[in-house]
């Protein structure tokens, strides 16, 4: 007889235990070393297992916090350390556990889940679908070649509330940015076994960009955040970078496939090393289109018919009205672009284009409604610094 699944909280250390176990063997042996830091930073209480009779046969973590999409902050759930021992691979659990995790995000009203993953067949198999990228940049510091210092830069201790207003007036206007939590500023500002550095640009009464790296043993330096709301933010930064070019090969960062700051250089120097795309399900279909920014100057109507085999709250036809940058969502309509909740995912980021999303299959609709949906879901590629 098949023991019954049960899905809750961790409870007490001897699930936390197991779970360290299990995350250890899934991504790093000596997690034993940091898990105790890991599990205090996310909070045991975000924690989730999934078990099969007591016997705890996976878990994931949970972070609260919220995507820029066209000006606006829209509340999103990301999902971190999805781990299931390899005994219980291939037995439809992670699929489980992922089932039930979503129905908890939208039985509180969370409009979109957000995650990177190693594998992304069980994800899609729940609703998740490729939705932006990081690309990890390589840009040999002898080769930048500015010598701008027009601007003033100055040395601070990390704290969050130094960078907290510099980053929402940069992610603001970024497709697909975080509004970041407490625990995102913690792994920005505090990784483990690190030594952190970190600048401000500008005067002190007028702060235009800032940068956060670590110094490495093997003479490159890895920016963990920067921001430049100037172009002169931006030349006294990289010339700051090419000031460490008798000690430091490469900079090395997390940014966007097509990072404006390259434009910066003399040369076409920065190099692509590693592109990742990271996954989103839209959770709640009337919160997700309600809460996401438009276009100003875009009045429109868009009638969708949705199809979600998990959640079925999400299906149907919905009408979304777009008047001045916010959007409202109601049920009816003539069901126009057909699609399911997969396809959703990379039309509301904006990854693809309505048109090459039905090229692939992803969306069915008329002319006309293609043509408004490329008005509504547009704006900068959708990308993301930072990784959980």
């Amino acid at each position: 007889m098949t023991s019954p699944l049960t899905f809750s909280n961790c409870s007490g250390d001897e699930e936390a235990q197991r779970l360290a176990e299990i995350l250890g063997q899934c991504f790093n042996p000596q997690i034993d070393d940091y898990w105790s830091l890991y599990s205090n930073t996310i909070g045991l209480e975000n924690f989730r297992v999934i078990r099969t009779g007591d016997e705890v046969a996976g878990g994931l973590a949970l972070l609260d916090m919220g995507q820029w999409y066209e000006g606006q902050c829209v509340p999103m759930t990301g999902i971190a350390a999805v781990g299931v021992p390899p005994e219980y691979r291939g037995t439809g659990i992670a699929v489980k556990l992922l089932t039930y995790t979503l129905k908890e995000l939208h039985t509180k009203g969370v409009p979109l889940s957000t995650l990177y993953a190693a594998t992304q067949r069980p994800y899609r198999k729940v609703g998740y679908e490729q939705a932006g990228a990081g690309c990890y940049w390589e840009l040999p510091a002898a080769s930048i070649m500015l010598n701008d210092r027009t601007l003033p830069i100055r040395s601070v201790v990390p704290q969050p509330e130094i960078f907290h207003n510099l980053h929402q007036q940069w992610a603001i206007k970024n497709n697909g940015n975080l509004a970041r939590n407490p625990i995102m500023w913690q792994f920005v500002l505090q990784p483990p076994n690190e030594t952190i550095y970190a600048y401000v640009v500008g005067s002190p009464a007028q702060p235009e960009g800032y940068i956060i790296f670590s110094q490495r043993s093997d003479n490159n330096l890895s920016i963990r955040d920067w921001v430049a709301l100037t172009p002169a933010a931006g030349r006294r930064l990289l010339t700051f970078l090419s000031d460490h070019r008798s000690q430091i090969d490469k900079v090395l960062w997390w940014g966007s496939p097509l990072d404006p700051f390259l434009l910066l250089l003399p040369e076409q120097t920065g190099h692509a090393r590693h592109l990742d795309r990271w996954l989103l399900r839209v959770v709640d279909v009337v919160g997700a289109l309600s809460k996401r920014g438009y276009p100003l100057e875009v009045e429109a109507e868009l009638h969708l018919a949705v199809r979600d085999d998990l959640l079925p709250e999400n299906n149907g036809q919905f009408i979304l009205t777009v008047s001045k940058g916010r959007g409202e969502v109601s049920r009816g309509g003539r069901g126009e672009l057909q699609l399911d909740i997969r396809g959703l995912a990379p039309l509301y980021t904006g990854l693809f284009t309505p048109y090459q999303l039905q090229l692939i299959g992803h969306i069915e609709a008329s002319d006309a409604a293609l043509a408004i949906a490329t008005q509504l879901f547009t704006g900068s590629a959708p990308w993301m610094p930072d990784k959980f």
